[in-house]
């Protein structure tokens, strides 16, 4: 193409990936395997083993042989891997970001974005030396007796990844739990599994211990071996609310602590006195951003009192601009979704809309990319005289697809955001402090954004959300994270 002024992905094709156990790349016990796609081609550019069960057990049994050495190293000297580890991160920046992008379609910008936040994450556990210390008092329980409250690791943890932030959201865990001294079995996506395969290969020269960190690809048979192992501590994952149900409840059975980030359904709520034209590039990565494909993507859009005809005139006209292609392509905006299967159920979604009243007034159903017939395709899709009830609007799409909900007032906007089963985000433009206040005091969601639609919380805060958008009670990121992967041990000493 003409146009296709990209950068080339590392790879044409990856092969056959393998398994990461105790500082050694083993070949799967399996017979199954899937194809890996490139959205942006249809093209498979790799085959993922659907890994057994004793495949599972080997890196765990690997952890576990591990652990007490690991746990044994000063936190100092954990430390320092974890610098080790953004180096090489950092010398690799490029090559990550662009793997992300050839596996998952993002843009290139997006996926750069990602493999910062990732590093971000490293930097922060980073500082696990101050972040694991514990507390004293002096004749705490009685006179000459000191009470005293240290922080220490407990084993094994284990990670099941989603596949829209392959090169981000494990980082969310992992550099915490070998931070805090734990050891790891991480299992990617297998829709995107190879950003995490390459990343495996690049750490080798940061010459981790054996053991410590390990890579199982696979699916519900892997996962499923993970949560029923007596060795295993805790789980974390990322993931639809299905899934991060059962993950919760199969912990809760087995005694493991759980970490289940799930589904979301988010709310911008845009307020009469809104700078609307400032907003409206930020607007335009909240909804169509890595395809509306992420946690914290924009769906209903809610336009209070008369901002609403302005509001839809120039949101259409922005989204309408955006230039859909292959994320490597860096002249475009948005690229493909995941899969045929995502196209077919975004679509479903759209038809359900219409069939309950809703107006499509931008369709991205039939948006074709030159050169690129055969990617998974889905424009900037908005729909208009939407009401809460409608299916599209209650239920997570995973999609570009923003619905536009009027409302009278604040309070009503906050109602029906409030009335949804998830609550991971919820964002507000205006220039009121008093409006924004009432905003986020009143909105049932865990992570809030005021003049912003993508309210990510930095590594060193925890990544929050609340109802069926999170099972558990520490969060990923920051000092939940150190919290989660550490055990508090009370200290009464008499001498």
């Amino acid at each position: 193409m003409s146009d296709f002024n990209c950068l080339k992905a590392p790879k044409d094709t990856y092969g056959t990936l393998k398994n990461y156990i105790d500082g050694e790349w083993v070949e799967a016990k399996t017979d199954r395997y899937l194809d890996v796609e490139n959205p942006a081609t249809g093209e498979i550019i790799g085959k993922v083993p659907l890994s057994s069960a004793e495949d599972m057990d080997a890196a765990i049994k690997a952890a576990d042989d591990a652990f007490w050495e690991w746990r044994s190293t000063p936190p100092i000297v954990r430390s320092r891997y974890m610098f080790k580890i953004k180096d090489v991160l950092e010398k690799n920046f490029e090559e990550i970001s662009r793997v992300a992008t050839q596996e998952h379609g993002k843009h290139i910008d997006e996926a750069r974005g990602e493999t910062r936040r990732a590093i971000e994450n490293v930097e922060t556990a980073a500082g696990i030396p101050t972040m694991m210390m514990g507390y004293n008092l002096e004749d705490g329980a009685a006179k000459n007796i000191d009470e005293m409250v240290v922080r220490q690791p407990m084993g094994v943890f284990g990670h099941v990844a989603p596949f829209n932030f392959p090169g981000m959201v494990p980082y969310w865990f992992w550099p915490f739990a070998l931070a805090t001294g734990n050891t790891f079995v991480l299992k990617p996506s297998e829709q995107t599994p190879i950003t995490l395969q390459r990343t495996f290969e690049l750490l080798e020269d940061a010459d981790l211990p054996p053991g410590i960190f390990n890579l199982v690809n696979g699916d519900k048979v892997a996962v499923d071996a993970m949560l029923d192992s007596p060795i295993v501590k805790g789980v974390t994952f990322v993931g639809s609310t299905p899934v991060g149900k059962h993950i919760y409840k199969r912990c809760g059975e087995t005694g493991k602590r759980c970490i289940a980030q799930a589904g979301a359904k988010n709310f911008l709520t845009v307020m009469p006195d809104a700078e609307i034209d400032r907003a409206m590039p930020n607007m335009m990565a909240s909804f169509f951003g890595n395809s509306g494909q992420r946690c914290l993507a924009g769906a209903n859009l809610v336009a209070v009192g008369d901002i609403y005809d302005e509001l839809k005139q120039k949101f259409v006209a922005a989204a309408s601009k955006l230039k859909v292609g292959p994320g490597l392509d860096e002249s475009c905006q948005m690229g493909p979704v995941i899969s045929a299967k995502s196209v077919e159920r975004i679509h479903n979604y759209i038809d359900g809309a219409v069939k309950q009243g809703a107006k499509v007034i931008l369709d991205g159903r039939n948006v074709k990319v030159p050169g690129h017939e055969n990617g998974h395709w889905v424009g900037p899709t908005i729909l208009d005289e939407c009401t809460p009830e409608m299916t599209h609007c209650q239920e997570e799409i995973f999609g570009p697809v923003a619905s536009i909900i009027r409302v009278g007032d604040l309070e009503e906007a906050i109602k029906i955001a409030n009335a949804s089963p998830f609550g991971n985000s919820a964002s507000i433009y205006t220039q009121s402090g008093r409006t924004a206040r009432t905003f986020w005091y009143k909105c049932q969601a865990g992570n809030i954004g005021v003049n912003l639609g993508i309210p990510a919380p930095m590594a060193y805060f925890p990544f929050a959300g609340q109802k069926d958008s999170f099972f558990g009670t520490m969060h990923g990121q920051g000092s939940d994270a150190v919290q989660f992967f550490t055990d508090s041990k009370v200290l009464i000493i008499r001498w």
